[in-house]
């Protein structure tokens, strides 16, 4: 495992980690490129080994390159604060959970109270190993949820949690004055804030 410098991305790492997790960040500025199914899928390889409570594997994700005739009507559904910059973005894709898993030993489907956190899990991995090749992925949830699953024509027993929007690092210069003084990686809290040993 390659440690953490002290600072990247002008943020500091507690305890020794891999630089990768400081050096993803979700990025609002793109730069137009587009970028092709086979290594896209390679984010997605990747969200395929997250863990899941009783290997359920309850996510499902809906590709949408920006040259695809669905690209219009799901952007349409995104508020105007994220349709003032998700159009440079490469790629959408739209993270779902099924909230149903087989019982164990039995074919029967049961309600999976998991399949939200599990799908999470699967969307950090695209997201690093995005990063990792490159792009940029931001994950969002200012959209019409309910409209967003229509044009998806998602099934019944699915919940549409997110879209990731991929694409290209670009200049921030490129961004509304309002977003362009966020274009930065931010902090995190420090681990006391959230870490007790023992009880809460």
């Amino acid at each position: 495992m390659s440690q953490a410098s002290p600072i990247v991305n002008h943020r500091n790492a507690e305890f020794p980690i891999d630089a990768q997790f400081l050096e993803r960040w979700s990025p609002r500025a793109f730069t137009g490129e587009l970028i092709s199914e086979p290594e896209i899928m390679s984010f997605l390889e990747a969200a395929r080994w997250a863990p899941s409570s009783n290997n359920g594997q309850p996510w499902r994700f809906v590709l949408i390159l920006r040259n695809d005739p669905e690209w219009d009507t799901l952007f349409a559904t995104l508020n105007a604060n994220n349709q003032a910059w998700v159009g440079k973005a490469s790629a959408l894709i739209a993270v779902a959970s099924y909230q149903l898993v087989a019982k164990a030993g039995s074919p029967d489907l049961i309600p999976n109270a998991m399949h939200a956190f599990d799908t999470g899990a699967a969307w950090a991995y695209m997201a690093l190993q995005a990063n990792l090749q490159g792009w940029a992925m931001h994950g969002i949830g200012g959209f019409d949820k309910e409209a967003g699953a229509q044009v998806l024509k998602m099934p019944v027993h699915h919940t549409l949690q997110m879209l990731a929007v991929v694409g290209k690092r670009g200049d921030a210069s490129t961004l509304p004055d309002t977003l362009r003084q966020r274009e930065a990686p931010n902090d995190r809290k420090p681990l006391s804030s959230f870490v007790k040993r023992g009880t809460f």
